[in-house]
C-alpha cells in the first residue's frame, strides 16, 4: 500500500512538471502564448498551388494586400497573386538556384539567394514572362547560409540576418548587415546588428539552442522585429534596437516549416509554410486586432 502510495505521489508530481513545462513552452516571460493584436492558433489558412509547394518568402509593395510576391527555393521565379486565387502567375528574373527571401523597396524587386548572392530589378517588369534588368549583387555579404531578409520603405535600407555564418557562433549570437538601396538598384553596406541567442535561451529556460533565423519582419505598428526560426520552431521578438523581448514557440501542427514572413499595412500578419510530400505549402494570415 505504501509503495502505491509513493507511485501515485511521484506520477501526479511528473504530471504536474509536465504540464508545467507544456504552459512554459507556449509563453513568453509575460504568461501569453502570442504577441498582443494576434492570435497564433488562429490563422485564416490559404493553401498553396503545386507551383508554390517550396515556398519561401514573401512579402507585399507598401503593405498592399491585393498582391502577395513570393519566390520558392528552386527556381528562378518571382509569383504574384491574391491570396485565395486557385492560379499564380510568375515572371522569370534568374536561373535556378536556391532562392529564400523577397523585398520590395522603392518599386524595386531584391531577391536573397541561400549563399548570399542578391539579384535587383524593376518591379515594373515582373508583368512581362522575363525579368530584362537584373543586377547580380555578390561579395556584399560575408560567407555562410542566408534566409531572413526585410527592406524599409521609408529608410530605403535592407537587413538581412544570417542563418549560419563561418564567424559566428550560433548559439551565442546572429549576425545582420544592413544596407542602403542606391536609385540604380544597387547597395551599399550601411550598418550591420546582432541578436542575443543567450537572451532567446534566458526567455525559454533552455540552453545552447542553436538560433538559425528563416525570416525577418518589421511590425511597423509597434516598432518591433519579428524573427522567424524554422529549425527551433519559434517566432522571436526584439525592441527597434534588436534587443529580444519575447519569445514565442509555434505550434507544430500549424507550422510545418516556416520560412517567410510579411505584414499588410493593416498590421495583419502572414508567415508562408514550405510543403511536404503529404502536405501542401501554405501561407497563415493571423488578424491584427486591437
Amino acid at each position: 500500500m505504501r509503495k502505491a502510495i509513493i507511485y501515485i505521489s511521484i506520477l501526479l508530481v511528473s504530471v504536474g512538471a509536465i504540464s508545467f513545462i507544456s504552459c512554459t513552452e507556449r509563453a513568453d516571460r509575460n504568461g501569453n502564448d502570442s504577441p498582443k493584436g494576434y492570435n497564433l492558433d488562429k490563422p485564416i489558412k490559404y493553401n498553396m498551388p503545386d507551383e508554390l509547394l517550396e515556398i519561401s518568402g514573401i512579402t507585399f509593395n507598401n503593405g498592399k494586400s491585393d498582391s502577395l510576391y513570393a519566390e520558392q527555393d528552386e527556381e528562378g521565379k518571382v509569383f504574384y497573386f491574391k491570396l485565395g486565387d486557385k492560379q499564380v502567375s510568375h515572371s522569370r528574373f534568374g536561373k535556378k538556384g536556391d532562392y529564400e527571401d523577397i523585398a520590395i523597396c522603392h518599386n524595386r524587386v531584391i531577391m536573397l539567394r541561400s549563399d548570399g548572392v542578391l539579384f535587383t530589378f524593376p518591379l515594373s517588369q515582373i508583368r512581362s514572362k522575363e525579368v530584362a534588368d537584373v543586377q547580380k549583387l555578390e561579395g556584399l555579404l560575408p560567407p555562410g547560409e542566408y534566409e531572413g531578409m526585410y527592406a524599409d520603405e521609408k529608410s530605403r535600407q535592407l537587413y538581412i540576418l544570417c542563418k549560419h555564418c563561418t564567424d559566428e557562433h550560433t548559439t551565442k549570437s546572429s549576425s545582420g548587415y544592413i544596407f542602403a538601396l542606391q536609385a540604380d538598384g544597387s547597395l551599399k553596406q550601411s550598418g550591420d546588428f546582432g541578436i542575443n541567442v543567450k537572451s532567446i535561451e534566458k526567455i525559454l529556460g533552455k540552453k545552447r539552442i542553436g538560433f538559425h533565423p528563416s525570416a525577418l519582419a518589421k511590425n511597423v505598428n509597434t516598432n518591433e522585429w519579428y524573427i522567424l526560426s524554422s529549425v527551433n520552431k519559434i517566432l522571436v521578438i526584439t525592441d527597434i534596437n534588436w534587443n529580444v523581448t519575447a519569445v514565442y514557440p509555434l505550434n507544430t501542427s500549424l507550422f510545418g516549416q516556416p520560412e517567410g514572413m510579411a505584414f499588410d499595412a493593416n498590421y495583419n500578419l502572414y508567415i508562408s509554410n514550405e510543403g511536404s510530400k503529404t502536405s501542401e505549402g501554405n501561407v497563415l494570415k493571423f488578424k491584427y486586432t486591437k
